[in-house]
C-alpha cells in the first residue's frame, strides 16, 4: 500500500461516518501568542474548542502538516539520530466538536486500524489515563471499560499525566487520552520481552501510532483545570509511523515517503544509505528538513534572523551543516531534492507546486550563503587557534560566537577542535546558550492573569468597517505583563477597533463614559477574540462606554492598505503575474510590501510601476466591497488569495476595477482618497523577495514637500548653477583630485618616516626594537610596516597612530621571532589596546587594534617597552 493509498484511505474512511474533509492549516500560526508553530492537529480547531467559534462541521477530518522544533514539544535533537522522529510530518485526525465522545471515536480507531488497514489485534497495545493526584483528576475508568470489548486486559496499559493527559501548551484545551501502540517486531523478539514492557519506552519497533484525545478540560493561566463547555474529540494518527507499519518496514525512513529522497541524494552525493550510522543520521537529517523547510517557505514563512523565521534558517542549516561534514557536499544541494518532494506530496498539497520557484530559489540562496559561512567560520576559528597557541581548551563563548553570530554549528568546532587535540569548554558554551535562551524568552514571553468573564454569552462582534464610535461593555478582561509594562486586556460585545492583522497595525483610540476615560494603545488579535491593550483598568469595569477609534490614523491606514493593493496589481502589471505578495506592513506613517521576484528592479520598472499605481489613483476607482462570500466562489471570481493565511469558509472582497483581493483590513472608499502614492526604496528582503517601501496621502506630500525644500537648499549652497548635475560633478571632480593629492603627500610622508624609523631601530636582547608614535592612519602604517618586517632582521615595531583624533596600534614582527622566540603580534595588540580602550586581532606576525582614548597612546608605547 503507497502512502498516498493510506492517506486516501483514512479520508475516506472517515467521510464515510459523516465527517467533513479540510485542508491543512498553515505550518506557521498567527493570532496565537502561545504557539509559534502548528505542532499537532488540533491547533487550528483550537477556536472551536475554546467555544470562540463555531465550526463549519461537529465533525471533521484532515490530514494537518505539523512542526514539533520549538517550545514543549521538540523533536529537533532527535531527527536523524533514531528512524521515527521527525521535524515536519502529517498527522492524520479525526474530530467531533461536542457531538461523538469516546465511544466512537474507539470504536471507529479499532475498526480502521484493524478492518481497513488489517494489522493484527495482537499486535496492538492501548493505554489509559491513571489519573493524578495533583490535578485531581481520577482514572478513566469510561475509556478502560470500552476499550475492553476489543482488547484483552493484558494489552491494556495505564499511563500517568506525561504520557497520557494530552496538553498543547502551557494553557488551553486538553484532556486524558489513549495512546494506541503497535509492536512490529519479528516473533523472536517477541517471545524474548512482551511488546507491553516496551510501550512508551522509545523502542523503534514498539511505537505509539495513534493517540486518542478526550478534551474535556481547560488548562488556565493558575495551573487548575475549568471543564470545557462541550466534551469533544481530538485524535492525532503519525503518518509516517503508519506508513511504516503498513508496508512492513522497521523504519519510517525505508518508507515511500522518505525513500525518492533518499535515492535522489545518493546519486547527488556519491553515498550510500546504508552504509554506516553516522552517513545514515546525515541522510535523514537532510532529508527530513527539507520536508520541514519547504513547507514553510511554501507556507509564507521565510528563513529570518527572528521568530519563526529564524527556526526555520536554523533547521536548514542543520541540514547543510550534516549534508557538508559527512556527506562531503560542499556546494548548495538541498534544493535539487524539491521537485522529487512537489511529485510526492505536490498532489494533495498544492501549495508545493505553486510555490516551486520560491521554494527552490530561497532554498538555494540560503545554502550558498551558509556555505560561505561556514568557510568562514573555519577561518576564524582556525585564526583564534594560531593566536591562542598555549590554549588547549577553546573557550566556549569563542564557541557561542561562532554559532549564534556566523551561524557556525557547535559540533563542527568540536570536530576542529578533536583535529588539532583541543578540547571544548562545554560547560561555557552552554552557559552562554542558556543565556541566550532567556534573553528570547525575556523579549518574547508575557505572563497572563486568567480570564475575567463578565459577560459569558457576549457575541463579541467586529463592527469597525461600519463605525469608527459605538456603545460597549465590557465582556471579560484580565491582567497581562511583558517586559515593557503593566496593561490590561479588554474585551467587548463589539468593538470598532481592528485588530492587527493580515499586515495592518492595529487601531487605537479611547473608551469613556461621564466618570472617566481609558485610553486604548493598540488592539490584536488572542485566537478569535479581538483583544484591546490599556495601560489601566476602568474604576467600575462593569459601567457602560462609548468607544472611539482615532479616526484620524484610521484614515491614514486606510490610504496605505489600499496603496498596497493597487501597488499589488501594478507589480503584475510591470513585471508578469508570478509576483504574489509576501508580507506586508500597513501603518498610518507608511507601507511595506514584500513581493516573489528574483531580481532588482529597473529604474524604468519602478517608474512604470508607481505611474500605474498613481492612474488608478487619478482614475478615482469606487470600492467595491462583498462580504460573506463563500470561499470557493471568490476564488473562482478571480479574488487574489495568499499562501499561508487561513481562510474562513466565507470570506471578504475588496475590489477596486480589476485588483481584486481577499482581504479583511480596512480601506477608501475610492481610489481617490489615496490622494498620491510615492516610492521611497526597493530593496531585497530575502532570497528571492523584493521588498518595497512607501507612502501614500498626506505623508507622500510632505515627503515631497521635504525633498523640494533640500533641493532648493543645494541650488542655493551652488550659488544657484544653471546645471545643478553639473555643478555637483564638478564638485566631485575636483574632491576626487584633492584626494589623489593628499594620497600621494602621505605616500611621501609615510616615506620620509620609513627611513626615519629605519635608522632609530634599537637592539636590546638580539631584537630590532622600535616603538614610536605617528599621525599617519592604519593603512599607511601597513605600507610601512610590512617591508620593514622583511628587509630588517629580528624586527619587533610597535607603532601608536593618532590619525585625526582616531587611536590605532600595530604591531609587526620578523617570522623567524614567531617561530623562534614564540613573539605573537596578535596577542601583543590585544594588551596594548586596553590602554587606548579599545581590542583588535591579527596574525602572529601582524596585527592591529582601534580604540577610543587617544591620551593612552603614551601609556602603550611606555607599556610596549617592557615586553623586549
Amino acid at each position: 500500500m503507497t502512502s498516498k493509498q493510506i492517506r486516501k484511505q483514512f479520508l475516506d474512511f472517515f467521510e464515510s461516518k459523516q465527517h467533513e474533509i479540510v485542508a491543512s492549516a498553515p505550518i506557521v500560526l498567527k493570532d496565537d501568542p502561545t504557539l509559534m508553530f502548528n505542532n499537532s492537529g488540533m491547533a487550528q480547531f483550537k477556536d472551536f474548542f475554546l467555544g470562540y467559534k463555531k465550526p463549519s462541521s461537529l465533525r471533521i477530518a484532515d490530514t494537518q502538516k505539523c512542526l514539533r522544533v520549538s517550545g514543549k514539544h521538540n523533536d529537533l535533537d532527535d531527527v536523524g539520530k533514531d528512524t521515527y522522529h521527525h521535524t515536519m510530518f502529517e498527522m492524520l485526525g479525526n474530530w467531533s466538536f461536542g457531538d461523538y465522545f469516546k465511544k466512537e471515536a474507539i470504536e471507529w480507531a479499532w475498526e480502521l486500524l484493524t478492518e481497513v488497514y488489517k494489522i493484527p489485534k495482537e499486535n496492538l497495545y492501548v493505554t489509559v489515563f491513571e489519573g493524578d493526584k495533583k490535578d485531581g483528576t481520577a482514572q478513566d475508568d469510561e475509556a478502560l471499560n470500552l476499550w475492553k470489548k476489543y482488547v484483552a486486559d493484558e494489552r491494556i496499559l495505564f499511563g500517568n499525566k506525561k504520557d497520557n493527559f494530552w496538553e498543547m501548551g502551557e494553557t488551553g484545551p486538553c484532556g486524558p487520552c489513549s495512546e494506541i501502540h503497535v509492536d512490529i517486531r519479528s516473533i523472536e523478539e517477541k517471545n524474548l520481552v512482551p511488546g507491553r514492557d516496551l510501550v512508551n519506552q522509545d523502542h523503534p519497533q514498539v511505537i505509539e501510532v495513534w493517540n486518542l484525545v478526550f478534551m474535556q478540560f481547560l488548562r488556565k493561566a493558575d495551573g487548575s483545570l475549568e471543564i470545557l463547555p462541550a466534551k469533544s474529540i481530538d485524535t492525532g494518527m503519525g503518518f509516517e509511523r503508519l506508513a511504516m507499519v503498513l508496508q512492513g518496514k522497521t523504519s519510517n525512513y525505508d518508507t515511500d515517503v522518505f525513500q525518492p529522497l533518499i535515492q535522489e541524494l545518493e546519486k547527488i552525493s556519491s553515498k550510500k544509505y546504508g552504509s554506516d550510522f553516522t552517513t545514515d543520521v546525515a541522510f535523514r537529517v537532510v532529508v527530513d528538513h527539507l520536508r520541514a523547510v519547504s513547507f514553510a517557505i511554501a507556507d509564507g514563512q521565510l528563513p529570518s534572523n527572528s521568530g519563526a523565521g529564524y527556526v526555520i534558517r536554523r533547521i536548514l542549516r542543520r541540514a547543510i551543516s550534516y549534508g557538508y561534514r559527512f556527506l562531503d557536499l560542499n556546494e548548495p544541494f538541498i534544493f535539487k531534492l524539491i521537485p522529487i518532494l512537489q511529485n510526492q506530496m505536490g498532489e494533495f498539497f498544492p501549495e508545493l507546486e505553486k510555490q516551486s520557484n520560491l521554494v527552490t530559489e530561497v532554498i538555494k540562496e540560503e545554502e550558498a550563503s551558509f556555505l560561505r559561512t561556514i568557510e568562514q567560520g573555519l577561518v576564524r576559528l582556525d585564526n583564534f587557534i594560531q593566536n591562542n597557541s598555549e590554549l588547549k581548551q577553546i573557550p566556549g563563548d569563542v564557541v557561542f560566537e561562532l554559532y549564534d553570530t556566523f551561524g557556525f554549528p557547535a559540533d563542527l568546532s568540536r570536530i576542529i577542535a578533536e583535529e588539532k587535540n583541543l578540547s571544548i569548554d562545554e560547560s561555557g558554551f552552554e552557559s552562554e546558550m542558556e543565556k541566550q535562551k532567556q534573553r528570547s524568552k525575556s523579549a518574547t514571553s508575557f505572563s497572563a492573569s486568567d480570564w475575567t468573564v463578565l459577560f459569558d454569552d457576549a457575541t463579541e462582534e467586529f463592527i469597525g468597517y461600519d463605525y469608527l464610535e459605538t456603545d460597549v461593555k465590557i465582556t471579560r478582561y484580565r491582567k497581562v505583563e511583558n517586559k515593557t509594562g503593566t496593561f490590561y486586556q479588554l474585551v467587548f460585545q463589539a468593538t470598532p477597533f481592528y485588530a492587527e492583522s493580515g499586515g495592518q497595525v492595529g487601531d487605537t483610540g479611547f473608551i469613556e463614559n461621564e466618570f472617566e476615560r481609558i485610553e486604548i494603545i493598540n488592539t490584536k488579535k488572542e485566537n478569535n477574540l479581538i483583544v484591546h491593550f490599556a495601560e489601566q483598568l476602568p474604576q467600575n469595569i462593569n459601567a457602560p462606554f462609548k468607544a472611539f477609534v482615532d479616526k484620524e490614523r484610521r484614515n491614514h491606514i486606510a490610504r496605505n492598505h489600499t496603496a498596497t493593493h493597487l501597488l499589488h496589481e501594478a507589480l503584475r502589471e510591470v513585471l508578469g503575474t508570478h509576483v504574489e505578495q509576501k508580507g506586508s506592513y500597513v501603518g498610518p506613517d507608511y507601507l511595506r510590501f514584500d513581493f516573489s521576484h528574483f531580481n532588482k528592479l529597473t529604474e524604468d520598472e519602478l517608474h512604470e510601476v508607481v505611474k500605474k499605481v498613481n492612474q488608478k489613483i487619478i482614475a478615482r476607482i469606487p470600492l467595491d466591497e462583498r462580504r460573506s462570500v463563500p470561499f470557493k466562489q471568490a476564488i473562482e471570481e478571480g479574488a487574489t488569495a495568499l499562501f499561508g493565511e487561513k481562510y474562513g469558509d466565507v470570506v471578504r472582497i475588496i475590489k477596486y476595477g480589476t485588483s481584486i483581493e481577499l482581504c479583511g483590513g480596512t480601506h477608501v472608499p475610492n481610489t481617490a482618497d489615496v490622494i498620491m502614492f510615492k516610492l521611497q526604496s526597493e530593496s531585497s528582503s530575502a532570497a528571492g523577495i523584493r521588498r518595497i517601501e512607501a507612502t501614500s496621502g498626506l505623508a507622500a506630500i510632505e515627503e515631497l514637500k521635504e525633498i523640494y525644500t533640500k533641493y532648493n537648499q543645494i541650488i542655493h549652497e551652488l550659488k544657484n548653477p544653471a546645471e545643478p548635475l553639473d555643478a555637483i560633478q564638478k564638485l566631485l571632480d575636483e574632491n576626487k583630485e584633492l584626494k589623489s593629492q593628499i594620497e600621494k603627500f602621505t605616500a611621501q610622508q609615510a616615506n620620509l618616516e620609513k627611513e626615519t624609523w629605519r635608522n632609530t631601530f634599537q637592539n636590546i636582547n638580539g631584537i630590532n626594537f622600535l616603538a614610536v608614535k605617528t599621525n599617519l592612519d592604519a593603512n599607511a602604517v601597513k605600507q610601512i610596516a610590512f617591508p620593514l618586517r622583511k628587509e630588517l632582521e629580528n624586527v619587533l615595531l610597535i607603532v601608536a597612530s593618532n590619525s585625526n583624533g582616531m587611536p590605532s596600534i600595530t604591531v609587526a614582527i620578523s617570522d623567524n621571532l614567531v617561530e623562534e622566540k614564540g613573539l605573537n603580534a596578535g596577542q601583543i595588540v590585544r594588551d596594548l589596546a586596553k590602554e587606548i580602550q579599545g581590542g583588535g586581532g591579527g596574525q602572529p606576525f601582524f596585527a592591529v587594534a582601534g580604540g577610543k582614548d587617544v591620551s593612552g597612546l603614551d601609556r602603550a608605547l611606555e607599556k610596549a617597552k617592557l615586553i623586549i
